[in-house]
């Protein structure tokens, strides 16, 4: 039994589903789950019309009218006839969010925010699901939600991995046995049935849930690249493929930010010993990159990009120690601004980390620090971590930069920088 992910960007027109029925019609004597994230930019389109309603700013009934025009563009280039079931479906899911809209926003930003952003799961593997079954490849759709447990903080929900593992085992299995199965990525629900997220790019976390409760032999993610490269293109001219990686790799790569696998993916595999493939769906004869349990290291160096970066440095006011009495204090206010910390370093009286710019919650987090810390703060910082680093790779990265804060250990060097103004 396989997992196969696909993200939206493999699915943002409808070039791309036609893709991935062929993807699927040349693997469809294997037993399939398919996880399919929402199509192209549709999270973020949401994610704005979220944001417009909350603040009772613009126009959300626009930006939703934008969203459905986008997948109903999609459905005519599908399905040659307009009394399809698929369109009324569509329009169905669409339903939910105009419900919401329709009333005043009294409800919390986050928990709006997974009610209505979730939609675009649903839409798009309605829309695939609904394509295979057109093409003669017998899917049957499910919703994630009914399967995939977790807590109610929204947006950044925790899986409840043994209810969650009940309901998976008690029911799919004997479904895949008659067909394929397609289901969303992204979302989960509490035990009141309120529609959860799973953080941002989450699909691939889903993928992993299914495939450790199912005990499948593989998980598959279909991407945009070959596979996993050892620098984003976007900043390498020059990059190369890794045709495998261990678990530990690819967690500390992922943890460090490289954006081709969500950071919580990995260890449910690892923990059942399922093989991860990175492939591309361009080219799918490619070999792609495998990810499993062996005691190999990368064959080069790796580097991983995080811009916009804030550097804050913080000071008790009584110069009290900052390990032994305030950093249990100083963490608790970063999760209560849901701001993750990528690098940090302390001395005997001070604690320096680099975080996102993400915005209002920056600031946020700023004010509460001062209430109790001297506080300063630099914007506009970029964060390079390097795996597997030498000088070279180091002198390679520091072309018109200048160095504010670095971290070294064996395998892994971390360079929080400015660019120098030319």
């Amino acid at each position: 039994m396989q997992v196969f992910k696909f993200g939206g960007a493999s699915v943002k027109d409808a070039e791309g589903v036609v893709n991935l029925g062929r993807i699927i019609s040349s693997h469809r004597n294997n037993t399939l789950l398919i996880v399919v994230s929402a199509m192209g930019k549709t999270t973020n389109l949401l994610e704005e019309l979220t944001i417009a309603y909350t603040k009772q700013q613009d126009d959300p009934f626009a930006l939703l009218q934008q969203t459905k025009q986008y997948h109903d563009d999609i459905m005519h280039a599908l399905f040659a006839d307009d009394n399809h079931p698929v369109f009324n479906e569509v329009a169905n899911r669409f339903v939910e969010i105009e419900w919401i809209l329709e009333e005043y926003p009294a409800d919390p930003f986050d928990y709006l925010y997974d009610q209505i952003v979730s939609i675009g799961e649903l839409v798009s593997t309605t829309i695939v699901s609904h394509y295979l079954n057109e093409i003669g490849v017998k899917s049957k759709w499910l919703d994630a939600r009914e399967y995939i447990v977790t807590d109610n903080t929204h947006r950044e929900a925790h899986v409840d991995w043994a209810a969650t593992e009940i309901r998976i085992r008690s029911a799919i299995p004997d479904i895949l046995e008659k067909q394929l199965v397609v289901t969303q990525g992204f979302i989960g629900s509490t035990t009141e049935n309120f529609t959860t997220t799973l953080g941002r790019e989450g699909s691939d976390y889903s993928a992993a849930i299914f495939a450790a409760c199912l005990g499948a032999e593989s998980v598959t993610i279909w991407k945009d690249v070959p596979g996993v490269l050892n620098a984003d293109p976007k900043w390498f001219d020059e990059t190369l493929l890794i045709p495998e990686l261990s678990y530990l790799d690819a967690i500390e790569l992922t943890y460090y930010g490289a954006t081709v696998i969500h950071p919580k993916t990995i260890k449910p595999l690892q923990n059942k010993d399922i093989t991860l493939y990175v492939k591309s769906f361009v080219d799918i004869e490619n070999g792609g990159t495998q990810i499993r349990g062996t005691n190999g290291s990368l064959p080069v160096p790796s580097f991983i990009f995080k811009v916009n970066q804030v550097l804050v440095s913080i000071l008790p006011k009584d110069f009290s120690f900052i390990v032994e009495d305030n950093l249990s204090d100083i963490f608790s206010r970063f999760h209560l601004h849901k701001i993750k910390v990528n690098m940090m370093h302390n001395s005997a009286v001070s604690f320096s980390v680099s975080i996102d710019d993400t915005g209002d919650n920056v600031l946020a987090l700023l004010d509460d620090l001062r209430a109790r810390y001297d506080v300063a703060h630099q914007r506009g910082l970029e964060l390079i971590t390097i795996r597997y680093y030498n000088q070279q790779t180091i002198d390679r990265v520091l072309v018109d930069k200048e160095i504010i804060m670095e971290l070294k250990d064996s395998c892994t060097c971390q360079l929080l920088v400015r660019k120098l103004q030319g």
